[in-house]
């Protein structure tokens, strides 16, 4: 085994170390991975939420024993394939050994690191990214149009895995369409391959269509209740945050690729980030979209500072280009992963807030960080829901009706009493048993809109109660109520049928 391979295995080790010491004990799995964790239960083409890969990545964690660790390897994983990818890509840009250190060096200390903590679709979105491009420039390269339908099979998984992948073809088209490489539209093999990967998409298109497309009244719902929210000089502000130690190679990859001949037919990718970037900015886009883009400019600056620092006093640069990576890293470290208590974090409020790191989605500042916040009261949550359902009369006929998605996946993640927890949120709407009769009801409400539960919906019952609550202050969930009614004098799966019904016009 060449000693390059022997590098790169050391920085996946490291990666992975990474991934299971970087989140404080103190946190759980946050609300997105535990709707992601409950679609291995439901598998089709299609979600409210996400496209289906996701689906499938939670069925192989459910095989898996559906354990933690799982759950926190394959984001993990895909960060380490993000990492190899650009190594790929700089061995055919023939860099050298220090090129490949540097790129590697710039991908690991930078926020694919935090991204890649969370099961969520962006881990795999930032590597497909990464891999379409490494196909592109292989493609670039050779004309061999292997790599044409190499680059249709990655477009498939990248645009199954997240819509958001098709700004990747939005910047990349008119960068071909002024480049050298324009001459691929005269290829057959370019329209066969746009063709497969039609086919490979057809069977999501399907879906969305007979659902009557729900993926645009999701993106709706994005762009007026967050991206409203968002300021386009933020996104600009973070864009260079996310690789702030890598800069440097980042500025060396936009002078090369304009200026540096041996990257002429690569040319291409200087417009392509313009392309793409400047789409973000006009949709208001949250700043981690563009996450994706940068590792195969990383790539391309690694190479061409190897060739300029390759010998003579420039030579004594190249340590320093992989120090300063490393050297941001420390304070990524300290602020920006959950590898610091809650209790630290309110101790060190005013920092937090002075990095921007308390603001959330609402836009406004919070004792924690948004992701943090969601990272804790589910197991408080779901032992109390399942204490709250063992002592239901006949538990068998008991719905278990949550306000948010968040709420239905952790009791079906961590409960004891197999109990499948629904909601009208998200993709539950589409995951309630209406076979089975209910009589009974438990209703998890949000913070906030508890207080006339009882009197709202007591009446139809015999009985109903406030049964408990979150308690942890520190959980976005703080003061998630449980309600219990029991005894229902109406028929309580007409209703829920009515509700969905009228939940699904909107």
């Amino acid at each position: 085994m060449k000693k390059d391979t022997f590098i790169l295995i050391g920085f996946i080790i490291v990666k992975f170390v990474f991934q299971y010491t970087l989140i404080h004990p103190e946190y759980e799995l946050q609300r997105d991975e535990y709707l992601h964790l409950d679609q291995a239960n439901h598998l089709a083409w299609g979600y409210l939420s996400v496209p289906p890969v996701t689906s499938w990545i939670s069925f192989l964690i459910k095989l898996l024993g559906n354990g933690e660790f799982w759950v926190k390897f394959f984001p993990g994983l895909f960060g380490a394939l993000t990492m190899v990818f650009v190594w790929k890509t700089i061995e055919a840009l023939n860099g050298n050994r220090f090129a490949l250190i540097l790129g590697a060096t710039c991908v690991l200390f930078s926020a694919i690191l935090r991204l890649s903590l969370l099961y969520q679709p962006n881990s795999l979105d930032v590597l497909s990214w990464t891999a379409f491009y490494y196909i592109v420039v292989r493609y670039a390269g050779s004309k061999n149009p292997k790599w044409l339908f190499f680059g249709a099979f990655i477009f498939a998984i990248g645009f199954l895995n997240k819509y958001n992948f098709a700004f990747l073809l939005i910047g990349l088209f008119p960068a071909v369409f002024i480049s050298s490489q324009r001459q691929v539209l005269r290829e057959k093999q370019f329209y066969l391959a746009i063709l497969v990967g039609l086919l490979l998409i057809l069977p999501n298109l399907i879906w969305q269509y007979n659902h009557n497309f729900p993926v645009i009244h999701h993106m709706q719902e994005l762009a007026d209740k967050h991206l409203v929210h968002v300021d386009r000089m933020v996104f600009l502000q973070e864009q260079l945050l996310y690789f702030f130690g890598s800069l440097p190679v980042l500025a060396a990859a936009l002078y090369a690729l304009i200026f540096y001949r041996p990257f002429a037919p690569y040319r291409l990718f200087f417009f392509s980030l313009l392309f793409t970037l400047s789409t973000f900015v006009l949709l208001k886009a949250k700043g981690y979209y563009a996450i994706g883009l940068y590792p195969v400019y990383l790539a391309f600056g690694s190479v061409y500072l190897s060739v300029l620092l390759k010998s003579g006093w420039r030579k004594y640069l190249q340590p320093i280009f992989i120090l300063l990576p490393v050297l941001s890293f420390i304070p990524m470290y300290q602020y920006f992963f959950p590898n610091k208590s809650p209790k630290y974090i309110i101790a060190h409020t005013k920092t937090y807030q002075e990095l921007g790191l308390l603001r959330w989605e609402d836009g406004k500042d919070h004792a924690l960080p948004q992701d943090f916040a969601d990272m804790l009261g589910w197991k408080e949550l779901a032992e109390k829901v399942d204490a709250v359902y063992a002592a239901m009369p006949s538990p068998e006929a008991t719905l278990v009706l949550c306000d948010n998605y968040g709420q239905a996946g952790a009791i079906n993640y961590y409960t004891r009493k197999n109990i499948r927890a629904v909601s009208f949120n998200a993709d539950y709407i589409n995951w309630f048993d209406l076979n089975q009769p209910y009589r009974h009801l438990i209703r998890v409400k949000n913070a906030g809109g508890n207080e006339k539960e009882l009197a709202k919906t007591g009446p139809y019952f015999g009985k109903a109660l406030m049964s408990d609550s979150v308690t942890n202050s520190y959980a976005r969930e703080y003061g998630t109520t449980i309600f219990s009614f029991t005894d229902a004098s109406i028929n309580l799966n007409a209703v829920i049928k009515a509700e969905i019904e009228e939940k699904r016009k909107f």
